[in-house]
């Protein structure tokens, strides 16, 4: 593998006949300064494929690579330059190349990149929201790493449905309190079966029951993240200052060599959550705030975060929930495939945020206009929170959550419609 100079990777910036790799964390790429660097963020024009992913615990792992690698356009009939700052990732990743057919390899440390500050690097405008365990560690070491600079006190959750037996027991990131989601969307007491959003009032007194306040920095991690982003959402909902996620949960942070603990935490109630009311209400749409923006066919789009099958009404995707179909006028707007915990469009291999480059052109290629304002939608909102984390981490702004969902229009006896669209669509 043949070394390339500073000068030399200048002149291939979007060079059409080279693919950029990047072989570093994820985390790395999307804008985090890790391994002692001075800048944060990719080459433009890179795409990603991290040294660790080789090593994901996954019985399809090779066939999955092989597809990331055509989704990423790095092919065989390209030069391909891969780079890191260690000398390590890189290596690690052309080894795997050859074994793929790739022989025109070349490497670049990206460190005389990062630090000549004429030469641009590229990272994510919400970056910072998807924290990588090596921050998390060196909060938790009392240290302030980057971004960190004016956060509120710091306060992990372990977020997860059920009792603590359910994951929190068998080892959760060091000091995070459990939230059992069914405290934020309680089970209806009458069938069918619900989990709705719990009323503002309740929400309100169950972030003081756990000690938080509107002006905490808080990181929600799980070993589902699905749960995680659930809670997250509900937190900048109320109005809390400063809510993150771990990127690729409790297995991420396993992955980066530090130890779980199983150590329970018990909440420490505070004495007022300082707002007694959400702070942030366009984060949530209700059923008659989605109602009324249904009307904007001009400057709003409903995204379905939802199997295809779902979204096609030929599944309800939930065993517990009969009806199928879809809300009139919403986009697919992709998760994952086969059933509704599924999130494969939007992951990594190793369960961590997918580059969102590749997220927006998804969108983009199903007609949806990214200067309209965006609601996410799936069954019941967990899909839809992880989804509108993601929106953030890109940029987008006018963005926000039907909570309530497909399970929750359904069971209104709105209009629903199943089949392809625009192919005679069958009414509900």
């Amino acid at each position: 593998m043949k070394t390339l100079d500073l000068s030399r990777v200048e002149n291939l910036i979007n060079a059409p006949d080279w693919v950029l790799v990047d072989a570093r964390l994820s985390d790395a790429f999307n804008g985090w300064k890790l391994d002692g660097i001075a800048r944060g963020g990719h080459l433009p024009g890179a795409v990603d494929f991290p040294a660790n992913w080789l090593t994901v615990d996954d019985e399809a792992r090779e066939q999955k690579l092989r597809a990331v690698l055509a989704g990423k356009g790095i092919s065989t009939d390209k030069s391909v330059l891969l780079y890191d700052v260690n000398g390590k990732d890189a290596r690690k990743v052309a080894e795997f190349l050859q074994t793929q057919g790739f022989h025109n390899l070349h490497y670049f440390n990206l460190k005389p990149w990062i630090d000549n500050p004429s030469l641009a690097l590229v990272k994510w405008p919400g970056y910072q929201r998807v924290v990588p365990a090596e921050a998390v560690k060196a909060v938790l070491d009392g240290k302030q790493p980057e971004s960190f600079e004016n956060a509120g006190k710091v306060k992990i959750l372990e977020a997860s449905w059920g009792d603590e037996d359910e994951s929190y027991s068998k080892g959760h990131i060091p000091t995070a309190v459990h939230v059992n989601t069914d405290l934020i969307e309680p089970m209806t007491t009458l069938l069918p079966p619900m989990w709705p959003l719990a009323e503002d009032s309740s929400l309100l007194k169950t972030a003081q029951s756990f000690g938080l306040t509107r002006d905490d920095t808080v990181i929600v991690t799980g070993e589902e993240p699905l749960a995680a982003y659930r809670v997250a959402s509900i937190l900048e909902y109320l109005g809390v200052k400063d809510v993150r996620i771990l990127n690729g949960g409790t297995r991420a942070w396993e992955r980066a060599g530090y130890a779980l603990e199983t150590q329970s935490h018990d909440p420490v109630p505070g004495k007022g959550f300082g707002a007694d009311k959400p702070l942030r209400p366009e984060v949530i749409d209700t059923l008659p705030e989605l109602q009324t923006k249904l009307t904007d066919k001009q400057h709003f789009t409903l995204v379905d975060n939802r199997t295809r099958e779902e979204y096609l009404g030929e599944s309800s995707g939930y065993s517990y929930h009969l009806k199928k179909g879809r809300i009139p006028g919403a986009v697919h707007g992709f998760a994952g495939e086969g059933n509704s915990y599924s999130m494969s469009h939007f992951r990594n291999i190793d369960g961590t945020m997918r580059n969102p480059r590749e997220v927006l052109a998804l969108w983009k290629a199903q007609n949806i206009d990214l200067n309209d304002a965006l609601a996410f939608m799936c069954g019941s909102g967990w899909r839809a929170a992880e989804v509108y984390f993601y929106a953030e981490v890109a940029g987008l702004k006018n963005i926000s959550i039907f909570s309530d969902g497909w399970i929750g229009w359904s069971n209104a006896g709105l209009p629903t419609l199943s089949g392809e669209p625009g192919q005679g669509n069958k009414k509900g």
